[in-house]
């Protein structure tokens, strides 16, 4: 998931990071301004539900206009029907699930040793 807090932010004019921490500790959210650097830039960050709620509140918004699904891989690159890879095997339609890949070696792995 990506964070959308900018867009979320903009809607209440509230332009910068330092704005935004500003309304998370009206609501007795007090996340460092790293934290809220972060999810300014859409970051990754690992965020408490109690802290989402407060967010939210901050804000006026709900949890599903703060989080924004990421796309597929290769999502937009789906190859039509009936074209071929250079092997010559036909290329599935639909999106591509990615599949884990085999060992080069012989044999199972071996175990660290003690």
């Amino acid at each position: 998931m990506k964070w959308n807090l900018r867009m979320v932010a903009a809607q209440r004019d509230l332009w910068r990071p330092t704005e935004v921490l500003a309304a998370f500790r009206e609501v007795g959210f007090n996340p460092s301004l790293s934290k809220v650097a972060a999810l300014w830039g859409g970051k990754p960050v690992t965020v408490r539900l109690e802290d989402l709620d407060l967010m939210c509140a901050a804000l006026g918004c709900t949890v599903a206009d703060l989080l924004q699904a990421e796309p597929l891989a290769g999502a937009g690159a789906v190859p039509e029907a009936g074209e071929r890879v250079a092997g010559g095997e036909e290329l599935p339609s639909g999106p591509v699930r990615p599949v884990p890949g085999t060992r080069r070696g012989s044999g199972p792995r071996s175990l660290p040793p003690s």
